[in-house]
């Protein structure tokens, strides 16, 4: 099984599953350590649409964005984790810090951020509304980030 396919072969892939009539969401992070939000997040971003892609930042994006001792799980596992959810169907990774190049390849109907975003403070807003996409905040409020998971796992280990 594949668990993530190149921007390139997927692009492919979408163009067919748009022939199809279906409707194309991506949602893009990190995904360091699954937590409850990515849950919800990925659920939500799956029900705006037929097919959802997920883009995955590579591991030295991560290093850039978070900083040094990230990411916790390198990518290759990252997107097998990914690629298992029942909501995700195709994972890519992609080594930039934003999601730009594959918003402007696979141009997909719907753009899902979290809700750490409004529509306003999404990066690739004018990306998405320059090809006539749409953006949705999904998710709901939230309630965990990953940096703070690992605070909270090194604190619990410092007190045994």
């Amino acid at each position: 099984m594949d668990t993530h396919y190149p921007l390139d072969k997927l692009a492919n892939i979408v163009r067919r599953e748009r022939s199809r009539g279906r409707s194309i969401v991506l949602a893009n992070g990190c995904f360091d350590l699954i937590h409850v939000g990515h849950i919800r997040y990925l659920e939500e971003a799956g029900a705006q649409g037929d097919v959802l892609v997920v883009a995955l930042n590579s591991d030295a994006s991560v290093r850039r964005l978070k900083g040094k001792g990230r990411p916790i799980l390198q990518e290759e596992e990252r997107a097998e984790i990914l690629a298992a959810f029942s909501c995700v169907d195709f994972v890519t990774i992609f080594p930039e810090d934003t999601v730009d190049r594959v918003l402007l390849t696979l141009k997909p109907d719907v753009h899902a951020k979290g809700s750490d975003y409004t529509t306003d403070t999404v990066p690739e807003k004018d990306t998405v509304q320059g090809y006539g996409g749409r953006i949705a905040i999904t998710g709901g409020p939230k309630v965990q980030n990953t940096s703070e998971l690992i605070q909270k796992i090194g604190a619990a280990f410092e007190h045994e």
